[in-house]
């Protein structure tokens, strides 16, 4: 029999129980430990001890790389929600409805513009928890829109990778973003700008097979799994054990398709050095970061001279 509930009278119940968070503790899928979630949002989301680096969020992503965490969020273009009116165990449409209210973004590509170490930059980020980051119609259109601002703006454009691949609801509409970012690269490569291109685990499918490996620069966080095809496909195609390791940030490293593998707190530093160098512009003045608060949210502000802002998420 159990006290509480069985001899305990309702109001006092009510008292003593208490609500825990579902996320109050994260087991590192590496050493297995258990660690308190503000101490991993406190260190950029990389378990203290193992280095193992979590996902990250679009929104923390970008609060971690801009000056003072505070950017201009892109207006993005609209497109058709669901184009082909597809189904399978649920409509499309539902699983869009459930992605927006899960993650607060309207897409797998979140955009923004703001400073790096005093100069300006265009950053788009794509975020995993939107259904795997997939590429569809609108994840697109926001890199090409990216690619644009970066353009009308004479700034570098740095992306942060991480996708399942195309989106399968979409069909042919979704693999045609593959040419349409590739052309859009081109766009920003014959003016003359910086392409930086973060991968983060993971960097598949198809976009591996487009922007995400056009980068002046291909960097890549530790452990981050990156390729086209599984793993356990390649296996059973050439009917061969693949060597340890493949597929993952250090093997690519080794093997000449990454350029460097750097870890999560040392990417701003290195993409504002690059950016200098890129564009030849002399070293300024740092912009002060004040130390990351967990109840302090992003700093948004919207751009007269762009399209109206987005709301934060």
């Amino acid at each position: 029999m159990n006290w509480l509930t069985n001899v305990v009278r309702p109001k006092i119940r009510n008292i003593l129980r208490r609500e825990t968070p579902e996320n109050l503790w994260i087991k590192c899928p590496d050493s297995g430990q258990l660690v308190f979630y503000k101490d991993v949002e406190a260190n950029q989301f990389v378990i203290p001890g193992s280095n193992y680096h979590m996902r990250m969020g679009a929104v923390a992503r970008l609060k971690s790389i801009f000056d003072n965490e505070t950017w201009y969020d892109i207006a993005l273009p609209e497109v058709v929600a669901d184009p082909l009116k597809f189904r399978d165990e649920r409509k499309y449409a539902d699983r869009i409805k459930d992605a927006r209210s899960r993650t607060g973004l309207n897409d797998a590509i979140k955009v923004g513009y703001g400073k790096l170490e005093g100069a300006a930059v265009v950053i788009a980020v794509q975020d995993f928890d939107f259904m795997g980051g997939s590429l569809g119609m609108a994840a697109g259109e926001a890199i090409v829109r990216g690619l644009e601002l970066a353009v009308e703006k004479k700034s570098p454009f740095i992306v942060f990778a991480a996708s399942g691949g195309a989106r399968m609801q979409e069909g042919i509409l979704s693999l045609m973003q593959m040419p349409r970012t590739t052309v859009g690269v081109q766009m920003l490569r014959e003016a003359k700008l910086p392409y930086i291109v973060v991968l983060t685990n993971p960097t598949t499918g198809g976009v591996t097979a487009s922007y995400a490996m056009l980068g002046d620069v291909q960097i890549a966080e530790p452990g981050a799994l990156i390729g086209f095809a599984g793993a356990r496909v390649i296996e059973q195609t050439i009917r061969e054990k693949l060597p340890e390791g493949f597929q993952r940030a250090e093997y690519l490293r080794d093997h000449g398709m990454v350029d460097m593998v750097v870890h999560r707190h040392d990417l701003r530093p290195t993409l504002a050095r690059l950016c200098r160098l890129l564009t030849k512009s002399p070293a300024l003045e740092t912009a002060a970061k004040p130390a990351p608060r967990d109840s302090e949210p992003a700093h948004v502000v919207s751009d007269p001279d762009m399209a109206p802002a987005v709301p934060p998420a």
